[in-house]
């Protein structure tokens, strides 16, 4: 099946600033997805699903998001911070028979929020047997994250949460905890809400929206290769200059009824969608990046 735009070419990730070996390198290790479009129609039209977030299908594109991050249905896969679990809905019963799903939940021990947002994950799956019941679920201190057992996982995703942590100044500390427990070779998918190109850390904090750049920098920082960019989250029609930041679109609509048909019509938020890879062999890819 044909994709729309998903993968960046050479010379996209040449523009986000990698040497041309080290684009050959990750274009290499691109992952391919092998969970069936019939799979993807199974779990996407689930009964189990709540009818709020399939209604946001149209805005996350779910299957061929996670086709481009390459979705095995036999790998064990971290999520960090489900939220609400939107993604857990799909995850958890594609990888239940074959691969591992696991949640990772802000530790209980940080505050009430994280307590109350691990409490509603965990009530969720034990609601539903059938379809979580070897879903688990994991803890994490966000200014020293430990995720799992250094490098044991194949694939670890993330949605709309580096800005938070930018806002928390504890980025740096996240993608270092992705890359340790990641193996070599693993994945790292990133989806957040997508900045003018050159906005400020003061303008990123206040607004929710992070230059792709940034993202790649925070990334390739604690040791990943950007393997490819997707404009599937892409929206055009996201101006990027709200008084209550991103939060002003849908889901959040901050602004309540003021001019709520006009950011309704815009949707949600133009996203940055990033693969990375942990290096299989690290210290000779930098070898041969060297003039």
């Amino acid at each position: 099946m044909k994709l729309p735009l998903i993968a960046c070419s050479v010379a996209a990730l040449l523009g986000l600033g990698l040497t041309q070996v080290q684009a050959q390198a990750a274009d290499a290790h691109a992952p391919a997805s092998t969970v069936s479009a019939a799979q993807f129609a199974k779990v996407l039209s689930g009964p189990w699903r709540a009818p709020e977030n399939s209604a946001r299908d149209q805005y996350r594109h779910p299957q061929q998001t996670l086709q481009f991050f390459g979705l095995r249905a036999n790998q064990t896969l971290i999520e960090i911070t489900p939220g609400n679990g939107w993604y857990s809905e799909l995850l958890a019963p594609l990888l239940k028979n074959k691969g591992r799903y696991i949640a990772a939940v802000q530790s209980t021990a940080t505050g009430d929020n994280a307590r109350k947002a691990a409490d509603r994950l965990k009530q969720k799956f034990a609601a539903d047997p059938t379809h979580y019941s070897k879903a688990q679920i994991v803890e994490f201190d966000p200014q020293a994250p430990v995720f799992g057992k250094s490098a044991s996982v194949d694939t670890l995703l993330t949605f709309r949460n580096v800005h938070n942590w930018v806002m928390a100044d504890d980025a740096p500390a996240m993608f270092k905890g992705f890359y340790n427990v990641l193996k070599p070779g693993g994945t790292l998918g990133v989806v957040d809400h997508r900045a003018k190109v050159g906005a400020s850390e003061e303008s990123m904090k206040d607004s929710g929206y992070l230059p792709t750049a940034y993202v790649v920098k925070l990334a390739t920082d604690a040791g990943f290769v950007l393997a490819g960019s997707s404009e599937i989250n892409a929206n055009p029609k996201d101006t990027k200059d709200y008084p209550q930041g991103v939060w002003t679109l849908p889901p959040t609509l901050t602004m309540g009824n003021q001019d709520r048909d006009k950011y309704l019509a815009i949707g949600e938020s133009d996203r940055l969608t990033l693969r990375f890879i942990k290096p299989a062999h690290r210290s000779t890819l930098i070898s041969k990046t060297k003039p």
